[in-house]
């Protein structure tokens, strides 16, 4: 635990608060203990993705300093969609898809914040539990009654729709604020929750809520709010250069790329960067950053801040395979890495089967260049080799009429071919 509950300012240090509420009475609040806390998140895709990262590292540095972390799962909300930050409506989702959503966001929020029993242990909740059975009357009764038409409409996320001509805003996505400002309500009453943190565009949602437990009667209840995290020209950071979105889940973005989107982003970003989603003490990352100023052409905020993210998003064993294919992508040698090493790369840079007897008779390196997918053709294959464009293992290839055997594996059962200076092959012994 962290040798001071109030952690604010190192929140503040990192760049990681855009907004408090009350910022005097909730650093007194977590000087005194626990100050369990939530952020949400809507189940829109089977995976979070980059984005939801920040209010997630709050929420860990939070539990560190003492605090009990609340994850909520948006069960109900994620049927009909936030509207903040869009500019556009989201697509409603069916419930069997929101169910899977659901599931695969759960695992995710399980490795990244401590749900081991302990102090400040996390707990998962699904808002679906407290609202499915809830009636429009009702709701509107004990929940709508208590925050005015003109109080929403002053909320920056509504204004911001209204005034869009083309895309306006449905009432489906009005009623948004409320749900939320609910589950705020909601989670003080159940589970003592004091503090909601998110992007700084749920500052109208949380405000919502802190003004509904007023109404009510409830605890004093505090927000905090942290930048977006934002590319040099304004846009959302989390999508690669090709349009892909960065996403947590290994299957849809493998550890490699997840740990190269973060080795690739702008100098000018990274300190800040490093600063948000290292966890370890600013003392020394204000030596890295200043050793990454002297020269930048290292890359080292880039380097550090992908390898402690990678880690904590997919740990050691994710961390050890985005290094290790990064190696062999950037023309480093199988070394000392073992078939275990090497299992996990072969979704990552492609792998081809040949038989042991194969490799005793030897293959030809034209022919091995083919079924590798690495040339279309015999012919490119023996223009590449003569253009000394081949590489197997360590060696480069200086003639077509080389043969690749069994001397040529670098692990017990893998042999890396390369063609080029960015392709490479897997040839895996069976």
């Amino acid at each position: 635990m962290a040798a001071t509950r109030n952690i604010l300012p190192e929140l503040e240090a990192r760049g990681l608060v855009a907004d408090v509420s009350n910022r005097e009475e909730l650093g007194a609040a977590f000087e005194a203990g626990d100050v369990p806390h939530y952020a949400g998140h809507d189940p829109t895709a089977t995976s979070l993705h980059v984005g939801h990262l920040i209010p997630i590292v709050i929420q860990r540095r939070l539990q560190l300093a003492g605090h009990s972390p609340i994850a909520v799962v948006g069960g109900a909300t994620g049927m009909i969609g936030d509207p903040s930050g869009r500019s556009t409506e989201r697509n409603l989702l069916d419930k069997e898809t929101l169910a899977k959503n659901v599931a695969g966001i759960r695992a995710q929020l399980g490795r990244l914040l401590d749900f081991e029993p302990g102090p400040a242990q996390a707990a998962l909740v699904n808002n679906a539990d407290w609202f499915e059975g809830v009636g429009f009357i009702d709701f509107l009764r004990d929940v709508g009654k208590h925050i005015t038409v003109n109080y929403m409409l002053a909320k920056e996320s509504v204004r911001s729709r209204l005034e869009d001509r083309d895309s306006g805003l449905s009432y489906t996505e009005f009623s948004y604020m409320l749900l939320q400002a609910w589950d705020f309500v909601v989670l003080s009453r159940q589970r003592g929750c004091r503090l909601q943190v998110g992007g700084s565009d749920q500052w109208g949602n949380i405000t919502a809520g802190i003004e509904l437990a007023r109404k009510v009667g409830g605890a004093q209840l505090f927000g905090v709010t942290a930048p977006l995290l934002l590319d040099s020209s304004g846009q959302k950071m989390g999508k690669t250069s090709t349009g892909e979105r960065v996403w947590l889940d290994h299957e849809l973005t493998t550890p490699y790329a997840f740990f190269q989107y973060f080795v690739n982003v702008e100098d000018a970003l990274a300190p800040s960067l490093l600063k948000k989603f290292s966890f370890r003490p600013l003392a020394e990352l204000d030596e890295i950053i200043a050793a990454h100023d002297a020269d930048r052409a290292r890359r080292l905020c880039q380097r550090e801040l992908a390898r402690d993210i990678t880690r904590w998003v997919h740990g050691e064993a994710g961390l050890r395979r985005a290094e290790v294919a990064t190696r062999l992508m950037f023309g480093g040698g199988l070394g000392e890495l073992k078939d275990a090493d090497l299992e996990p790369l072969a979704g990552e840079i492609g792998c081809t089967e040949v038989t042991r007897g194969e490799l005793e008779t030897g293959i030809g390196v034209v022919d091995l260049l083919v079924r590798t997918g690495l040339c279309s053709s015999k012919g490119e294959a023996r223009r590449l080799v003569g253009q000394g464009g081949v590489s197997v293992g360590d060696q480069r290839v200086s003639g077509v009429e080389r043969t690749v055997t069994l001397a040529d594996l670098g692990t017990e059962s893998f042999l890396l071919v390369r063609s080029g200076k960015k392709h490479y092959r897997l040839v895996r012994v069976r």
